[in-house]
């Protein structure tokens, strides 16, 4: 396992959220979060407010000396910033605003996060219309500036929640796909070619190296690959539980054994009826039995969030998820068997 998982180096909240809120109000969305989370609280990001607030636009938005602006299709790479840009910088200020009020005295994980290298690769168009993924340097240029544009953002954090753990997460919804070649082109008639799992991995562990404290890997797509983001230094796996399959038990089997955190989306994400806190969580019980595993380890290796971000739920419904979060958690840690 990559020499970067400090999962053993702070203590991790029962739950947390996944990153997306609904609604615009950036303060009202920091109160939430702050409220419901009083041992892991995370930056919370409002894709409603449209361009620039959204998770590609935002993560475009800390690059460094790489630009980018909206076009008809998706997000394009510019030449130089522009107003696209200067909305995604004001968007990620007034957040990050509302965060430092709402956390002052604050000791404990504070999760922000990103868009992950290949993510992001997959979603960005060069200047020709194709995405970056298509071009293995512009990939390269496209993860070194991630890289460096995170470790500023992750220092804007620590001087702002001074005693806050910064914890980062990134959000790699695509990279079951560009693993597997099923990334389309622009035309829509056919897909990039499948990228080689050791250059995915490599990228993956210098982003994650900028931060010399634990990252989290978040994908709500099936087949998350679990060995492979643990090798390139995951000190926790985010994933919607529901989706897991027969495959993924062993891999699950070797993280939890391995010291990898696991965060498990068992909370609806969009307007749901939510079951007992003890429903929300009876399958993760279930897994660890035919797995083997001790009952007792239940607390220790998993976080409680949301299947994925609430961007699509209610604000009513969103808070209710959150405070469900918490309360599964103590259910599963003080009933694990």
């Amino acid at each position: 396992m990559s020499e970067n998982n400090h999962s053993d180096e702070i203590n991790w909240g029962p739950a947390t959220g996944v990153g997306s809120m609904p609604g615009g109000d950036a303060r009202e969305a920091a109160k939430a979060v702050t409220g419901s989370f009083e041992d892991f609280v995370h930056l919370p990001e409002l894709p409603a407010r449209g361009p620039g607030a959204d998770m590609i636009g935002r993560t475009a938005g800390l690059l460094v000396e790489v630009y980018a602006h909206v076009e008809p299709s998706g997000w394009r790479i510019s030449d130089r910033p522009g107003r696209d840009t200067r909305r995604a910088h004001a968007w990620l200020g007034e957040d990050l605003d509302a965060l430092e009020e709402f956390t002052q005295g604050y000791e404990g994980p504070l999760k922000v996060q990103a868009v992950g290298p290949w993510t992001l690769a997959a979603a960005l168009e060069l200047r020709g219309g194709e995405a970056a993924l298509g071009d293995p340097g512009a990939c390269r240029d496209l993860a070194a500036s991630l890289a460096e544009g995170l470790r500023g953002h992750l220092a804007e954090v620590r001087r702002r929640v001074p005693g806050a753990r910064p914890v980062l997460q990134l959000d790699e919804p695509s990279l079951t796909a560009v693993l597997r070649g099923q990334v389309r082109t622009a035309s829509g008639y056919r897909t990039h070619r499948a990228v080689d799992r050791q250059t995915v991995e490599s990228a993956l562990r210098d982003v994650i190296g900028v931060h010399d404290g634990p990252a989290v890997v978040h994908s709500c797509a099936p087949d998350v690959p679990f060995a492979l983001l643990r090798r390139a230094g995951a000190a926790a796996i985010s994933f919607d539980f529901g989706l897991l399959t027969e495959r993924d038990e062993e891999a699950i089997g070797e993280a939890v054994e391995g010291g990898t955190k696991l965060f498990t989306g068992t909370v609806p994400s969009t307007d749901s009826r939510l079951s007992e806190p003890a429903g929300s969580v009876m399958g993760v019980r279930t897994l660890w039995r035919r797995l083997g595993l001790n009952p007792g380890t239940l607390g220790e290796s998993v976080v409680i969030t949301p299947t994925c971000g609430l961007a699509g739920a209610s604000p009513g419904y969103a808070r209710r998820a959150l405070a469900h979060c918490v309360k599964a958690a103590k259910s599963l840690a003080d009933n694990p068997e």
